[in-house]
């Protein structure tokens, strides 16, 4: 039954509906670098599945400018005092594909740039002034529209000022009392990182904000640590994550203030958008599929193998496949030092992806070690990563980290093995294959060795030649659910207990 709120009686007599605002600096189909657009672009729609009223709030960047006309210009002209700075920018609107409202702030000298958040030379030389606008007029945006949220569900630390802006400059305001607001960390590494000066152009008292129990972070100001010292409750993306990040190898220098915040932070793991990930309705596949009948899984392998021109790799041996940004945090490395193995075991590779030149140079000298066998493609392919998924037999995750992942999840609902790290979210959602039992849904590893992930591989390489537990393993794997509508819930429980403290 959809959550109707608070309990409390509306104007009319009716329950009164949980009203949420999530403020995300990206939100996909409009803008994208990483898995945060994902979660804005999916998670507003199952809170409203479940009855909540949601809206979104984003900057325009030049990737959402497509000149759609569904754009309802909703305020012209808002003002926003940064400091000493009389700013404005104008608020449209755009209904997404769950009909949940997402609101763009406009203003072209912030956000109108080929990128969202860096250029050739690096990181945007203004991008605290950018996120900072961002968070202030967000909340004046929700004023002036008269949508007064009981949450503000903030992410990442383009976002971590706002409840900073709610314990100071809002306080007085009586439309901003009592929301409450939540803070979601979906990589501790990006930390916000800013000289002090800049708490000016926020309008942000130093003498309040800029000290150990604040902003301040080894003399700079973190915006991440606005977000987690000033909001009511820390929020990161996996259960197991949420203990990582408290201790010194994975909490990047913020592992004492999350320590020191551990009642209140929560993981609850991401979704995975099962309406763009099925197999068995996936227009960028050559052929469908489901659990009863994969015969179109290896039609789609036959498709593949000829699409990337592996030549010398036949449908009964194993095809591996890895999708990922291409640095050392993924467990390149390990691939790179267990290539030769695992091209013993008889495997075929294929990877797709852009990252550090090193190691596309590694790839590209295994590529010519192994001909035929190793195919690469150094780009972002939507499409191709769809039909990777589906006609590749083993799927490796070898992360040295992991927030959440998502790609083992759409991994599982395909059909192919995960071979993943036991850290972060790849812990919480694949389970150990026992052949015996014939029970788990991949295949883990735990220290950081290429010794280990090759052992790793060599057992899945193992189950994919033995038809049983084949069998088994991918039946396992794809009656997973990691839908949206679980995670939900969490956040819905989260919301209301936040709410009563």
């Amino acid at each position: 039954m959809p959550f109707k709120g608070l309990g409390r009686r509306g104007r009319e007599g009716g329950c009164e509906l949980l009203r949420i605002l999530l403020l995300s600096s990206e939100v996909f189909p409009y803008s994208k670098t990483g898995g945060l657009a994902d979660v804005a672009g999916s998670l507003p729609g199952a809170l409203k599945d479940l009855g909540a009223d949601v809206r979104i709030i984003s900057p325009l960047y030049r990737s959402a400018r497509n000149g759609d006309e569904r754009y309802n210009r909703i305020i012209e002209n808002l003002p926003v005092r940064m400091g000493d700075s009389h700013l404005s920018c104008g608020v449209q609107e755009i209904l997404n594909k769950d009909d949940v409202p997402v609101l763009f702030l406009e203003r072209e000298d912030l956000y109108d740039r080929p990128n969202l958040y860096r250029g050739q030379r690096g990181d945007y030389y203004d991008n605290f002034e950018r996120f900072a606008f961002f968070c202030k007029a967000s909340l004046l945006a929700a004023k002036t529209i008269d949508f007064r949220p009981h949450v503000i569900h903030c992410n990442d630390w383009q976002t971590g000022l706002t409840p900073a802006f709610l314990k100071g400059a809002f306080a007085g305001d009586p439309f901003f009392s009592s929301i409450a607001s939540i803070f979601t960390i979906h990589n501790v590494g990006f930390q916000g990182l800013f000289p002090p000066d800049k708490l000016d152009f926020a309008g942000l008292s130093r003498d309040e904000f800029f000290h150990r129990e604040g902003l301040e972070y080894w003399g700079n100001i973190s915006l991440l640590k606005a977000g987690i010292v000033y909001c009511d409750a820390v929020t990161t993306v996996s259960p197991t994550y949420a203990l990582e990040i408290q201790g010194p190898e994975h909490g990047r220098g913020m592992e004492g203030i999350l320590f020191h915040r551990r009642a209140s932070l929560h993981g609850i793991l991401n979704g995975v958008d099962y309406r763009m990930w099925d197999p068995s309705d996936d227009s960028y596949l050559p052929a469908s599929y489901g659990p009863k009948d994969l015969g179109g899984k290896d039609s789609c392998k036959a498709s593949l193998l000829h699409e990337t021109g592996l030549q010398r790799v036949f449908p009964d041996m194993p095809l591996l496949s890895l999708i990922s940004r291409l640095d050392h945090n993924k467990g390149l490395d390990l691939l790179l030092e267990g290539i030769d193995p695992i091209m013993e075991m008889g495997a075929g590779l294929i990877v797709l992806g852009t990252g550090e030149e090193s190691i596309e140079a590694g790839l590209m000298k295994a590529s010519a070690d192994y001909p035929g066998r190793i195919a690469l493609r150094f780009t972002f392919d939507e499409p191709l990563a769809h039909r990777i998924m589906a006609g590749s037999d083993i799927f490796l995750v070898p992360s040295l980290y992991e927030p959440c992942g998502l790609t083992q999840m759409y991994a599982m609902k395909y059909g192919t093995i995960p071979v993943v790290r036991r850290t972060g979210g790849l812990k919480d959602t694949v389970s150990e294959f026992d052949p015996s039992k014939r029970t788990g849904t991949g295949v883990t590893f735990g220290p950081y060795e290429s010794d280990a992930f090759v052992k790793a591989v060599e057992k899945a390489v193992g189950v994919f030649r033995n038809p049983l537990l084949r069998g088994a393993i991918r039946a396992n794997a794809m009656a997973e659910d990691f839908s949206w509508k679980r995670s939900a819930k969490q956040y819905i429980e989260l919301y209301r207990s936040v709410l009563k403290q």
